[in-house]
């Protein structure tokens, strides 16, 4: 039984959105000196592959601890973008895989924008979902959509309106994919656990395709 590993390495001076800062590790304890090592960690909750729920973009919405576990996990398929010759998927685009997303909790976006990582170009140009896509993907019973990219919303954007229509929706975002090329096509088992942190608007996560 194959698993995949989907999730990029946190580690001091790795790509992290504009405007936050770079994760920071202290040696707090360590096996030479202390018997034990443990580290001090510092970092943004929306740090490399993470999740993005309700609370992070709307007022008074689910928190990650009051998220039952079993939303964190379910059927997924890879829908390849990377055709896509303008800066917006449309819902065209996604309505050609009408029964595959009819049959999946999880749709994780395949750009190809993960082979970017630690380059300047991960973090502008990426395709993003038309306001009418993302509606349209609200139509079915999903528990989350997956990207390779930062974000589910253009560079620089102030509102973040595909955030907003997806995160309304009750559908969890998963960004900073990686390793989604390695994937077989059709359905495959999706696990993305956060941490349960109370009054959490985000996590890195653990994301890993088990393919049978």
């Amino acid at each position: 039984m194959p698993i995949f590993d989907l999730t990029h390495s946190i580690h001091a001076g790795m790509p992290v959105y504009p405007g936050t800062e770079p994760p920071q590790f202290l040696n707090a304890f360590t096996v030479e000196k202390d018997g034990f090592a443990e580290k001090r960690i510092t970092l943004f909750s929306h740090t490399g592959t993470h999740m993005d729920v309700p609370a992070h973009m709307i007022e008074g919405g689910a928190t990650l601890d009051q998220l039952p576990a079993d939303r964190f996990c379910g059927k997924a398929f890879v829908l390849d973008v990377q055709s896509v010759n303008s800066r917006t998927i449309d819902r065209a685009k996604l309505e050609a895989h009408k029964d595959l997303v009819s049959k999946v909790d999880f749709v994780l976006l395949r750009s190809g924008w993960s082979d970017l990582w630690q380059d300047e170009g991960y973090f502008k140009g990426y395709p993003v979902l038309t306001a009418k896509a993302a509606e349209w993907l609200g139509g079915f019973d999903l528990k989350g959509i997956g990207v390779d990219m930062i974000s589910v919303d253009e560079e620089g954007s102030a509102d973040f309106p595909i955030h907003q229509i997806l995160l309304r929706q009750k559908i969890l975002i998963i960004e900073n994919l990686t390793n989604l090329s390695a994937l077989p096509p059709g359905i495959f088992n999706f696990w993305c656990l956060p941490m349960k942190i109370e009054d959490g608007d985000g996590a890195p996560v653990r994301a890993v395709a088990v393919v049978a």
